[in-house]
């Protein structure tokens, strides 16, 4: 298809390019999700991977390549599903992940996500001043390859850190692979009459993922790593620490803390709805507007034309069938298949009208601090909560232990529906800030983003089932010591669980939101006062994620930072900081693809530790060693990102 001006826009070269770097991008998701509970926006490398690519096939323009980066950050956002369907096999629902019906609930839920992000394209990317961070250094990163001859030299520069950055981190996960460097610190101690524990993984993804979100977001996490950690843990676990302060500690965390980390971010997450609602009934009347206008004849500029929303409406409308056969061949064979109908058609009106508010939501919080940074599996807690409370008020909750974890089953099931809406919101509208920076046809990049949605449902399943195969997920039936952690589908199974099985802490949700509330006030007062913020969401992410998976995330956006300022010294300070940005996407793509693969080996041997070269006497040379090759291989490749930009 080409637009007005003759440039070829969504074509079949883009599409299949798109499909291809799906696969790589998120395989990567889908492992970092399972491993440390946070994903990574793929739109800046897609673009830079695009550009190299297609200029090498010639004829390629700027509108091509947007297609492309659309298409793999549609599919490589569409993998923080795994922040809820793996919470089926921690239950002991699933024993795997069934190809078809995991396909069909990503594909449906992401291309609702799509249909409900169209209106709001005018409310919050036309009609806003929201930053859309990611979308923006996309866009840029266009306007910069395709503007010059110097882009050119810029893409293949940003393309061999890319590459530097694989390297170095897979080097070193495939040191750890062989035991020779440790992969993990932990050290449990004893606080008066309480305890805590430091500790943190030696994944280098983790550095990267510091940089990419930033130091307010940084900063944010690290406050809520000191509050449960400094505080929290200790003051739970006063006079009730044993011999086993390991196992005191640890207990604390998942049954308490993370609990209290929960009722923060469901709170954070309500205020971000209600700052939004009035830019969202704008946008909407935008919409209509639009649609009245161009019945009407007027023709509308290029860069305005969505999908129409007579279309929008009506693919809505026709998704519920298919997702009511989903829900009734889920409930099959169990003991809901007795009058599951008026279940399944509420949980229809649940998806549509949730799903329409996450989407806002997520669009929203993605505008404001970028799809990396917003998290999204807040709103995974909330349509959990929401999802589980309704069922009690039809089923009851704490009766029959069968009927009980069908129930649980199912909560997890519509919620994974609905996430997918959520996933594909809160990447949709970075791409479309892109697309109109560039001069792209809104709906032409709408179309992309099904196809998107459609490569990504592909994807995700084979990956997941051959993570559970291979390690397995901690706290499901059978888990072993190397099984993933996917900390956000344990707390959410662990919410579905406590609402219908009627033992959940709602005390412990409770002061979670007092202490939301506080966080949120102490943001509008930075935020007043123009100062570094704390968004409120992310010092939740920090009560509930281990320590290991949060520590070196605010370390990595220091180092970030550090690496910014001096970048602003440069001749060049923006093609700096993007090879800063494409170094660091590198540390995760790297040790994201590897630990599939590694994924594979574990599979085919039914081993842990296939690569092993060193027994356990070696555990403690192992930490040195790997303090040491860490610390120099994350120097040595920002000095590389250095060299590379005054080069």
């Amino acid at each position: 298809m080409q637009n007005p001006q003759g440039l070829r826009e969504l074509t079949v070269r883009s599409v299949i390019l798109g499909g291809v770097i799906t696969l790589l991008f998120t395989a990567a998701n889908v492992y970092l999700g399972l491993k440390v509970g946070l994903t990574f926006a793929t739109s800046i490398p897609a673009a830079v991977i695009s550009m190299a690519l297609l200029r090498l096939l010639g004829n390629s323009n700027i509108l091509e390549n947007n297609i492309v980066q659309t298409i793999a950050s549609a599919a490589g956002t569409l993998s923080a599903i795994i922040f809820v369907l793996p919470g089926l096999v921690m239950v002991g629902w699933w024993q795997g992940f069934p190809y078809w019906v995991t396909a069909a609930v990503c594909a449906l839920g992401g291309i609702l996500g799509v249909m409900f992000s169209v209106p709001l394209r005018r409310a919050l990317v036309t009609g806003s001043d929201l930053p859309y961070p990611e979308g923006v250094a996309a866009g840029e990163v266009l306007k910069v390859g395709f503007g010059s001859s110097a882009g050119s030299a810029e893409n293949a520069k940003g393309l061999r850190m890319i590459v530097v950055g694989s390297l170095v981190a897979a080097g070193y996960q495939l040191l750890t692979y062989l035991k020779v460097a440790a992969e993990a610190l932990a050290v449990p101690f004893r606080v008066g009459a309480g305890a805590t524990a430091a500790s943190t993984s030696l994944a280098m993804a983790l550095i990267g993922v510091g940089h990419l979100v930033g130091v307010s977001v940084g900063v944010a996490m690290f406050v809520g790593m000191l509050i449960a950690w400094a505080g929290l843990v200790p003051l739970l676990t006063w006079g009730e620490v044993g011999d086993n302060v390991a196992g005191v500690v640890n207990a604390t965390f998942r049954s308490e803390v993370r609990f209290i980390g929960a009722g923060v971010i469901a709170v954070a997450a309500l205020w971000s709805l209600f700052r939004i609602i009035g830019p969202i009934i704008k946008g909407i009347r935008a919409a209509l507007a639009a649609s009245q206008a161009r019945q009407a004849g007027t023709e509308l500029p290029l860069t305005e034309r969505d999908i129409p929303i007579g279309i929008v409406g009506g693919t809505i409308v026709a998704l519920l069938l298919p997702i009511a056969g989903l829900l009734w061949y889920f409930s099959s064979g169990t003991v809901l298949a007795a009058g599951i109908g008026p279940t399944i058609i509420g949980s229809l009106v649940y998806v549509v009208v949730i799903g329409a508010i996450i989407a806002c939501v997520c669009g929203y919080m993605a505008g404001l601090i970028g799809a990396s940074n917003s998290p999204v599996s807040g709103v995974g807690i909330l349509a959990v909560l929401g999802a589980s409370v309704l069922l009690v008020l039809v089923y009851g909750h704490g009766g029959d232990p069968e009927q009980t974890k069908a129930l649980v089953a199912y909560a997890l099931f519509t919620t994974g529906i609905v996430f997918s809406i959520a996933t594909i919101s809160n990447d949709n509208l970075q791409d479309l800030k892109t697309g109109q920076l560039v001069g792209a046809t809104p709906w032409r990049q709408q179309l992309a983003l099904i196809y998107g949605v459609i490569f990504g449902s592909l994807v995700i399943p084979p990956v997941l089932d051959l993570l559970n195969k291979a390690f397995g997920f901690a706290g499901a039936p059978g888990a072993g010591d190397n099984a993933l952690a996917a900390p956000q589908a344990a707390l959410i199974s662990s919410l579905a669980k406590g609402v219908l099985g009627g033992d959940i802490q709602w005390s412990l949700i409770g002061w979670g939101a007092v202490l939301g509330v506080a966080l949120i006030g102490v943001d509008e007062a930075l935020r007043a006062g123009r100062k570094l913020r704390l968004p409120p969401l992310c010092v939740g992410m920090g009560i509930y994620l281990p320590m290991a998976l949060t520590l070196l995330i605010p370390i990595g956006a220091l180092l970030g930072w550090l690496y910014d300022r001096w970048a602003d010294r440069q001749a060049s300070p923006e093609f700096a900081k993007r090879m800063g940005v494409l170094a660091a996407t590198g540390l995760i793509v790297g040790e994201s693809l590897l630990g599939v693969a590694f994924a594979g080996v574990v599979a085919l041997t039914g081993s842990d530790a296939p690569l092993a070269v060193v027994g356990p006497d070696f555990e403690h040379p192992a930490k040195w060693i790997g303090v040491l090759l860490f610390a120099g291989g994350i120097g040595l490749l920002y000095r590389a990102a250095r060299r590379t930009s005054a080069g």
